[in-house]
């Protein structure tokens, strides 16, 4: 997974960790969608539950703030380029899946 944005001053064995990490939950992400899980199910929320507690780790996103990482997931970048590499429809599905567990969940 595209782990550019993690560097920093975290260590290769870290960034590795959250590259790893990020992985993990497009994985989990995808089998629900290629299950055809609903955005709103709940192995879809779920997946995205520990991707905002990745996200925690960098920063506290705001509803705003999460919903608009979820848009750049969307947008031609390194993001949904990996993402896309995992399922492609994976980008979207993660978007939508995201804005509705954010306006569930944050204010």
């Amino acid at each position: 997974m595209h782990g550019e944005a993690y560097g920093g001053s975290y260590t290769a064995e870290q960034n590795e960790h959250f590259a790893a990490e990020f992985g993990a939950i497009m994985l989990e992400l995808r089998e629900a969608f290629v299950a055809g899980e609903s955005i709103h199910s709940d192995a879809a929320q779920a997946a995205i539950a520990k991707h905002y507690d990745f996200c925690l780790k960098f920063w506290t996103p705001t509803r705003d703030a999460y919903k608009s990482l979820a848009m750049s997931y969307l947008l031609p970048s390194p993001y949904r380029d990996s993402i896309e590499a995992v399922e492609p429809g994976l980008a979207k599905y993660n978007h939508d899946a995201i804005v509705i567990w954010a306006d569930a969940n944050l204010e």
